[in-house]
């Protein structure tokens, strides 16, 4: 029991709680301090969240930075893509869905995998096999098999760099 108080304890998860809550109500007080506090306390110790899959994983962050600078560029460039696609006087573009095998080792990373491509127009995991390590994606703008390799391209660019900045090999 005092093993498990003592892994859900984390001073700056309380901390950012109550000061989320002081600042939600709009004026820093005793009273919303202690609210906030009490509030903190009871998500943090009421409602526990999981043990994350953290085994093996590391930041580099140069690696980091650079794959958020790459994946804001990526964004900019989709949503430009698919507002042409959308506003164009052309027909609809073909759309496909493939299977695309991952090779992300730990479920974390899968998961920020798997978000990262879900917030970019023009694509969207529709299933995760865990077990094989597999996603159903569904892809926009597949006219030639030229764009549909270059979309799985990008899939293959993303987890590289996930590997790269997380994992250990």
């Amino acid at each position: 029991m005092i093993v498990d108080i003592k892994r859900r304890f984390r001073p700056w998860t309380l901390f950012w709680l109550t000061f989320l809550w002081m600042a939600l109500q709009g004026e820093f007080t005793w009273a919303n301090f202690f609210a906030g506090l009490a509030i903190a306390l009871l998500i943090v110790f009421g409602l526990p969240l999981p043990a994350m899959p953290v085994q093996g994983l590391t930041i580099h962050w140069g690696k980091f930075f650079s794959l958020m600078a790459a994946w804001v560029g990526n964004l900019m460039f989709a949503s430009v893509k698919v507002a042409w696609l959308a506003l164009r006087p052309t027909p609809p573009p073909r759309t496909s869905i493939v299977r695309v095998p991952m090779r992300v080792q730990n479920e974390l990373i899968l998961s920020f995998a798997t978000m990262l491509f879900n917030l970019q127009p023009g694509g969207s995991v529709t299933d995760i096999d865990i077990a094989n390590r597999m996603w159903t994606v569904h892809l926009l703008d597949t006219d030639t098999d030229e764009d549909l390799q270059r979309e799985l391209a990008s899939v293959a660019r993303l987890e590289k760099r996930l590997i790269e900045t997380f994992e250990r090999r």
